[in-house]
């Protein structure tokens, strides 16, 4: 009897531990069964796509923008230094004379002999002269214009003005006056008085200068005598008085 009451019992726990066992593999499959669904209806990745077709599906990375080249500035034209100005030619000047290789001087300068052509002159007044042994130097006054200046000169042409200051003695007393010579012959005009002379060439018959005794002499042929003398310290006024009138006498007579 005890042995069939202990039969029973040691059963009991066998099925449970069954039912149990039961339980858990019915509630695993149910859970697994649930992960089975769950995971089919999990949204699937689509499947990575080979690289090349990566490399063509995916946008293509811009080129580097090019850079332009800042556009080239215009040069601007330098500016030019106006032209140097330019000087106009010296004025040219001519001198002809009728003498050749006279001497010209400008202005107490020597420039050259006749015929002279020379640009060594400025525009303006100037004095010429003109020299030649032998002849009455020539003198004139010559304005230089732009223009070539042409100046002809004849040496042969005769020219006297000569004059001096002296003291007409008288066989009493005296006068002062001045004593002049031109081509028409000699004159004197006093200051004072009415001792004038007016002695045509062609009427002289002496004409000389003591210098010792200071005194120029002058006598009409077959007429009077007229004797000068000077207020300077010697006769020197005289002498050249005389020199330049006998020359000039000289060249008239063609000696």
């Amino acid at each position: 009897m005890l042995e069939q009451s202990q039969t029973p019992r040691s059963r009991g726990p066998l099925v449970a531990v069954a039912l149990v066992a039961a339980v858990l593999s019915g509630g695993l499959a149910w859970y697994l069964s649930r992960a089975a669904e769950d995971r089919g209806t999990e949204p699937t990745m689509p499947a990575t796509p080979p690289a090349s077709a990566r490399d063509e599906a995916a946008p293509k990375a811009a080129p580097p923008p090019v850079k332009k080249p800042p556009p080239a500035r215009e040069e601007l034209p330098k500016p030019t230094s106006p032209p140097p100005a330019v000087e106009p030619p010296a004025p040219e000047l001519r001198v002809n004379s009728d003498v050749p290789g006279a001497m010209v001087f400008i202005d107490r300068k020597f420039l050259g002999k006749t015929p002279l052509v020379t640009r060594n002159v400025t525009p303006g007044t100037h004095q010429l002269n003109l020299v030649a042994e032998g002849y009455t130097a020539a003198v004139r006054t010559i304005e230089i214009g732009e223009d070539t200046t042409s100046v002809d000169i004849e040496l042969n042409e005769v020219t006297l003005d000569e004059t001096v200051d002296v003291v007409h003695k008288h066989a009493f007393g005296s006068c002062e006056g001045r004593l002049a010579a031109s081509l028409e012959g000699l004159r004197y005009k006093p200051s004072k008085g009415d001792h004038a002379l007016s002695l045509p060439w062609g009427q002289l018959g002496t004409f000389r200068v003591d210098y010792l005794d200071k005194t120029l002499r002058v006598e009409q042929e077959g007429g009077r005598t007229w004797n000068f003398t000077t207020r300077a310290e010697n006769a020197d006024p005289l002498f050249v008085f005389h020199r330049d009138v006998e020359k000039a006498r000289q060249q008239l007579s063609g000696n």
